[in-house]
């Protein structure tokens, strides 16, 4: 295990403002790691595969995932179940950060594995903070390395 500040943050968001405004209030809780961003899920899966245009790359030793579920090419919930059906990305953690307050999303990415599920706030101070809440939390949690 490793302090989650040696991690790298993977942001998987196709909404380049939400994006935006995920890295700038995680650097306002004093968040300082390492911040990848990709903006479809198939961009997710071949970086944490090593696959595609990440092809020959090696991925962060640590890695945790803010994961949106709405996404261009495969969905979150898809990209979420290849992580977990693969052993070199069953244990990342997942962080689900969506718009959707859906039961059922919210049930389904439970079992898939996820370790919390977020929803956005649709106002922007509110969406602000709940993502500095969220470095807050970050900040004392630990992830494990890639063996």
């Amino acid at each position: 295990m490793t302090d989650v500040n040696n991690a790298t943050i993977l942001i998987i968001e196709d909404d380049p403002g939400h994006s935006r405004l995920i890295e700038k209030n995680l650097r306002r809780a004093n968040v300082k790691n390492g911040i990848i961003k990709v903006t479809d899920g198939r961009q997710a899966l071949d970086y944490l595969f090593e696959e595609g245009e990440y092809a020959g790359q090696k991925r962060a030793s640590s890695l945790l995932v803010l994961l949106d579920l709405n996404l261009p090419v495969f969905s979150g919930i898809q990209v979420l179940r290849r992580m977990r059906e693969n052993d070199s990305a069953k244990l990342i953690p997942v962080i689900i950060l969506t718009t959707s307050d859906d039961n059922h999303d919210i049930s389904r990415c439970y079992e898939l594995g996820c370790n919390v599920y977020v929803t956005k706030p649709v106002d922007y101070g509110k969406f602000s903070e709940a993502v500095q809440k969220l470095g807050l939390l970050l900040s004392v949690a630990s992830v494990p390395e890639r063996s």
